[in-house]
């Protein structure tokens, strides 16, 4: 299988002297999301390092989006006109340890940060799969991670700074803005120009990974919730044959009276004698280490290594929300059609995210259950599929993930948020002219 090698690790360094202008930049070939799936509609791009450099380019465009580290498998970030990237605004301005907060340019990678942090001393309380996305991007789709009682990552999220349309900086926080903050963290690259965010951090802390194979999937229906608690994160991973989970890993902090230890037998099934790639046919060489060794959080809590190809390379990728409670029943639900979905998976993960209070977040006011798929490239079969696994998932009101793929319409999504209204208020009072819509925004959101 062919892979791709991802940049290496920055440099993470304070912010402070002059940086550099705007850059016009564009590509001999045409730009497209790390998996490839999706070819944006242009090449035009434009490069910041500085956002008093970028201000008086954005007050003068009519249209354009912010592309960010190209993870969304949609046409979420996609434009027509051109695209800004901020991927050199990658700097930590300030770490607050009184307040226990770290704020930083809108580029940094999590992986960047994650390093940053553990070497002063901090840490996230929660990570994704895939350490290569920018804090940014990961904000404005509510992107989760996992844990029964780890928000996503946008529930970090405690003050923020964007552009307007009009060339005006906002500041909003937690603290003081409330409902307005509440509308603006998970923003669908609707609200503007993100610049900074300011993050809730922790001390530093350890993580031990155990990986099981062959979970019973009928152990699920009476010990879900004991499964999916017992570690500081757990994923089950399945290509939906046999009724069977094969692969349960299990990241445990370290002194945190959750550490299971090296146990032999796990609801049936057995410890893993080597370390696991989710996709049992590929090399676990770049996965983060397992059979209990300790590490830093965050080189246990993502799945994949920071410098490294993560998941497969070419894939799909959908993603489906439920309430907790629905867990085992929306899963049996997909199950019935393993017979349709099997053959063009490669695996799905399922993970737990607790509740948070952010309006266009899928764990809004709700503690969810991700029933994620990672599919072969062959998107005319997945488009047929989807439709039928958001119908088998529709009792339980599943809501999809904003940056993968998925056919529900605007007329559900409203019935699922019911804040929709109110945040494409808010969308429309700092972005009039529609500067920062693009088609999937008019579609999605606002169901034109």
């Amino acid at each position: 299988m062919k892979k791709r090698t991802f940049l290496k690790l920055s440099s993470v360094m304070m912010a402070g002297s002059a940086l550099t202008p705007l850059v016009d930049w564009a590509q001999s070939e045409k730009i497209t999301n790390w998996a490839g799936n999706l070819t944006y509609s242009t090449a035009a791009l434009r490069k910041a390092a500085s956002i008093d450099d970028a201000r008086g380019w954005i007050k003068g465009q009519q249209k354009f989006k912010v592309l960010g580290t190209r993870h969304c498998f949609n046409d979420i970030a996609d434009s027509k006109d051109g695209f800004l990237s901020l991927a050199g605004m990658n700097k930590v301005i300030a770490l607050d340890k009184t307040h226990h907060t770290v704020t930083v340019e809108s580029g940094i990678r999590y992986g960047e940060l994650a390093v940053f942090l553990n070497d002063n001393g901090y840490a996230l309380h929660n990570l994704a799969s895939l350490p290569h996305i920018s804090v940014a991007g990961g904000v404005a789709t509510a992107t989760h991670g996992s844990g029964v009682h780890n928000g996503n990552l946008s529930s970090a999220v405690v003050g923020m700074e964007f552009v307007t349309a009009s060339g005006e900086a906002v500041n909003l926080s937690r603290q003081q803005n409330g409902e307005q903050f509440l509308a603006a963290v998970v923003h669908l690259g609707g609200i503007g120009v993100v610049t900074k965010l300011t993050l809730a951090i922790q001390p530093t802390y350890q993580v031990r990974q155990y990986v099981y194979e062959n979970l019973p999937m009928a152990q699920l229906e009476h010990h879900f919730d004991e499964i999916m608690s017992a570690g500081y994160s757990v994923s089950l991973f399945t290509d939906w044959r046999n009724r069977n989970i094969k692969e349960v890993w299990i990241k445990s902090r370290v002194g945190n009276g959750e550490n299971m230890g090296t146990t032999p037998e796990f609801f049936g099934a057995r410890a893993a004698t080597k370390n696991l790639h989710p996709i049992s046919d590929i090399s676990a060489e770049n996965c983060t280490p397992q059979m209990g060794v300790p590490g830093p959080w965050h080189e246990r809590l993502p799945h994949f290594k920071m410098g490294f190809t993560p998941s497969s390379g070419k894939e799909l990728q959908t993603e489906y929300f439920v309430p907790r409670e629905h867990s085992y029943a929306a899963m049996m639900a997909v199950e019935k059609l393993h017979e349709q979905v099997s053959p063009h998976l490669f695996i799905t993960e399922v993970r737990c995210i607790a509740a948070d209070d952010l309006w266009m977040s899928p764990c809004g006011h709700q503690a969810s259950t991700a029933i994620h798929f990672t599919w072969k490239p062959e998107w005319e079969v997945v488009r047929t599929l989807l439709p039928q696994i958001e119908q088998a998932l529709a009792p339980y009101r599943a809501r999809p993930h904003w940056g993968k793929l998925f056919t529900m319409s605007h007329a559900r999504l409203a019935e699922l948020y019911p804040r929709m209204h109110e945040f494409k208020q808010m969308l429309r009072h700092y972005d009039p002219g529609g500067k920062f819509r693009n088609a999937w925004l008019d579609r999605v959101i606002f169901g034109a």
